[in-house]
C-alpha cells in the first residue's frame, strides 16, 4: 500500500511528464524534420512505439483486437497518424513549434463545431460562440499578414496543413464513440499506433521519401530527436496519462491541454530561438481562452480531452496518441 508521500509524488511526477515531455515534443519534432522526411519521421516514431505498446499487451496476456477492431482502428489511424500527425509534422518544416502547439490547441474549436453541426450533441449557446469567435480570432492573430503586431505571420501553407489536421483529429473523436475498439485502453492505442505507423510508411513511400532519406548524414541531434519522440514522448507519457486518468479527475488531467500550447511556445523561445512577440503572445492567449471556454462548458462530468502534443490533441479520440498533440 502506497503511503500519501509516495502518491503525491508520483502524482507530480505523472503531471510533469504529460505537461512538459508533450509540450516539448513539438520542438523535437521541429528539429527532426530538418533532416528526416516528415511522413518518414512519424512512421519510424508510431511504428516503434506501437510495436512496444501492442507486445507488451500480447506479453501481458491481453487478446489481439478481431477483425473489426482492426478495421476500425485502421480508420481512425488514417485520421489521426496520417491526417493529423502527418500533416503536423509536415507542416513544422515551415512553422516554428511554439506556434504549431498553439494552432494544434485549437482542435476542441472543430470538436464543438462537429458535435453542434454534425453530432447535434452540443447546443450553441451564446458564452460558446464567443469562445467559438475567440479562437479563430487567435488563429487570424498568428496567420494575418495585414495586422502589424511585429513579426512575420507563420506560413499559409503551414497553417492550412495544421488546421486540416485539426479537424481530422476532431471526426476521429466523435468516430471513436461509434466503432468498435478494444476495451483495453493499451491495447487499442497500441494497434492504432501501430496501424499509423504503417500507413504513415505507405505515404512516406508514395511521396518518395524513402528515396531521398540518408540514414548516414542524419546529425546525432536529430536522431536523439527522434529517440525523445519515441520514448519520452509517446512510450512514457502515454504511461502517465494511464496512471493519472486511473487516480485523477478527467478535468484534472485535462487541464495538459491548456498547458502543453504555453510550454512549447517558452521552449521553442528559450531553446530554439523562436520568436516570442506579441502576434505569437495575442495568438496563444486567444486560443488558450477559448479552449478553456469550449472544454469546460456543457461537459459531461466522465468526459476529459484525449491527449493529442502533439504533440499537438478533445474528447473521445485515443489516449495513445498524443504526445505532440495535442502529445505531438
Amino acid at each position: 500500500m502506497e503511503n500519501t508521500g509516495q502518491a503525491r509524488w508520483k502524482t507530480l511526477l505523472a503531471f510533469g511528464i504529460i505537461y512538459f515531455v508533450w509540450g516539448s515534443t513539438f520542438l523535437a519534432i521541429r528539429v527532426g524534420v530538418r533532416e528526416v522526411p516528415p511522413f518518414l519521421l512519424a512512421a519510424i516514431r508510431f511504428l516503434v512505439a506501437g510495436l512496444v505498446l501492442y507486445g507488451w499487451m500480447i506479453a501481458r496476456g491481453e487478446r489481439s483486437p478481431s477483425g473489426r477492431q482492426w478495421m476500425s482502428a485502421v480508420l481512425i489511424a488514417v485520421l489521426i497518424f496520417v491526417f493529423d500527425y502527418g500533416f503536423l509534422f509536415w507542416a513544422e518544416q515551415r512553422v516554428p513549434s511554439g506556434p504549431a502547439a498553439v494552432m494544434m490547441a485549437t482542435i476542441p474549436v472543430f470538436m464543438a463545431l462537429s458535435e453542434i453541426v454534425f453530432l447535434r450533441t452540443q447546443t450553441l449557446t451564446v458564452r460558446l460562440a464567443l469562445a467559438l469567435l475567440v479562437g479563430i480570432c487567435g488563429v487570424a492573430v498568428l496567420v494575418s499578414r495585414s495586422l502589424n503586431l511585429g513579426g512575420a505571420p507563420i506560413d499559409a501553407a503551414g497553417a492550412a496543413a495544421l488546421m486540416v489536421a485539426s479537424m481530422s483529429w476532431s471526426v476521429a473523436s466523435a468516430l471513436t464513440r461509434k466503432l468498435p475498439l478494444p476495451s483495453s485502453r493499451v491495447m487499442s492505442s497500441g494497434a492504432q499506433m501501430l496501424a499509423g505507423g504503417v500507413l504513415l510508411a505507405l505515404t512516406a513511400g508514395a511521396l518518395g521519401e524513402f528515396r531521398i532519406f540518408r540514414p548516414w548524414a542524419v546529425s546525432a541531434e536529430a536522431w536523439l530527436a527522434l529517440l525523445y519522440l519515441i520514448v519520452p514522448g509517446s512510450i512514457v507519457g502515454f504511461t502517465a496519462y494511464t496512471w493519472l486518468i486511473q487516480r485523477e479527475s478527467p478535468t484534472r488531467v485535462g487541464t495538459y491541454a491548456y498547458v502543453n500550447p504555453v510550454v512549447a511556445v517558452l521552449i521553442g523561445y528559450f531553446f530554439a530561438g523562436e520568436m516570442l512577440g506579441p502576434r505569437t503572445v495575442l495568438g496563444t492567449l486567444f486560443v488558450l481562452v477559448s479552449v478553456v471556454a469550449i472544454v469546460t462548458v456543457g461537459r459531461a462530468p466522465s468526459s476529459a480531452p484525449a491527449p493529442r502534443p502533439s504533440p499537438t490533441k478533445p474528447t473521445g479520440a485515443s489516449a495513445a496518441v498524443r504526445g505532440d498533440r495535442p502529445t505531438a
